[in-house]
């Protein structure tokens, strides 16, 4: 049995922090940052179930194409994160009542619709980009016992590229969904690893009042190959996304739209439209 310090629930039985009973969210998932972006998804819903709020938590489930689909804003950081992903398998994989796992378990498929920086010239704003492999800073994954899902050779080529300083936490890789993958690319949509920070200012190389560590890691970043492999992007959730979706047998996919592009800083003058404009692609594709 789950003790009721570990797996917390409402009075009314709904999950803490989310808010939510199991009925209330479909097997398809989006994940966007913003609360006030689940409106832009939810808006092209034919019908709509369920919608509640609690903290940044904001969740609508309806139809789109004759499916079921849930959105549900998780807010910004690898730490909410790890809240919206296990409460949200908790709701599928738990029973309530008995406070243990099921036998039979249940692999949702979650796609993050998000904002980010391209680190690439050649990745202008405006455009989506696929993270194939989510290269982790943030530390979150090393909580869990996650070494076998980790991309080590890999991980340990881009150690050695950047002389990354051992006092931080070490970077992890792992990898997206394959099924996701195929499902949602296509020849408008670049694809690489996409890199988290757990900050907005420091850890991703940007400088106002306070100096940076290492001013040249973001070139170090963008120099980064491996058998072809380059890293496309920066943001502040795809790698723990990937890391417990791998841990816990979901299917999950990061989209970004890229807003700004920190290699020849410039930031998109319609950012609200390419949001959209992804939100749509997404919607379309996933439910083909």
């Amino acid at each position: 049995m789950i003790e009721p310090s570990e797996l917390i629930l409402n009075p009314d039985g709904s999950i803490y922090h989310l808010n939510l009973l199991p009925h209330q969210i479909a097997h398809k998932i989006i994940f966007v940052g913003d609360q006030d972006r689940v409106p832009l998804v939810s808006k092209h819903f034919s019908d709509i179930d369920f919608e509640t709020q609690k903290r940044e938590f904001r969740t609508c489930t309806g139809w789109f194409n004759g499916e079921r689909i849930t959105v549900i804003s998780t807010g910004i950081g690898p730490d909410n994160i790890d809240i919206v992903l296990n409460e949200l398998d908790a709701l599928v994989n738990i029973d309530f009542k008995s406070r243990s796992s099921k036998k039979e378990l249940t692999s949702l498929q979650i796609v993050r619709i998000g904002t980010s920086g391209s680190i690439q010239e050649k990745i202008p704003v405006d455009s989506f980009v696929m993270g194939t492999f989510g290269l982790g800073f943030d530390g979150l994954l090393h909580a869990y016992k996650a070494e076998h899902i980790f991309q080590k050779e890999l991980t340990q080529a881009f150690i050695k590229h950047t002389n990354y300083d051992q006092k931080k936490a070490e970077p992890y890789i792992t990898a997206g969904s394959k099924l996701l993958m195929t499902k949602l690319s296509s020849e408008i949509v670049f694809q690489g690893i996409t890199a988290t920070a757990n900050g907005f200012y420091g850890p991703q190389g940007r400088m106002l009042r306070l100096a940076t560590k290492d001013k040249s890691l973001n070139d170090k970043l963008a120099d980064f190959s491996y058998h072809g492999l380059k890293i496309c992007n920066l943001e502040m959730e795809t790698s723990a996304i990937y890391g417990l979706s791998n841990l816990m047998g979901h299917e999950a996919i990061s989209l970004n739209a890229i807003i700004a592009n920190r290699a020849n800083k410039t930031f998109s003058d319609q950012p609200r439209k390419t949001i959209e404009k992804l939100i749509k692609y997404t919607l379309d594709k996933l439910t083909i």
